[in-house]
């Protein structure tokens, strides 16, 4: 189960990143930049980033069991979800 300030925090890391996804697009960037240069952040933060909350801690799960397509599809997911938003 998870606390309304988790459920927050997961709100706010998402509309930050839609407004970076936004922003690089906005600026010409291509969403399949966008999608390489997501792919290349899910690895550091996976190298280097404890996970705050339950959505993290499933992401980075995700991460880890992941061949490099599957991380690919899944950073892909990610840029879909958050500009959404």
């Amino acid at each position: 189960m998870h606390s309304d300030s988790d459920t927050s925090e997961w709100e706010k890391w998402k509309s930050s990143l839609g407004k970076v996804v936004n922003t690089a697009e906005a600026a010409g960037m291509s969403e399949r930049a966008v999608d390489s240069i997501a792919y290349r952040v899910g690895n550091v933060l996976n190298a280097v980033v404890d996970p705050d909350n339950v959505h993290q801690r499933v992401l980075k799960e995700l991460w880890k069991v992941g061949d490099d397509e599957e991380k690919k599809t899944l950073a892909n997911m990610i840029v879909k979800l958050v500009k959404s938003d």
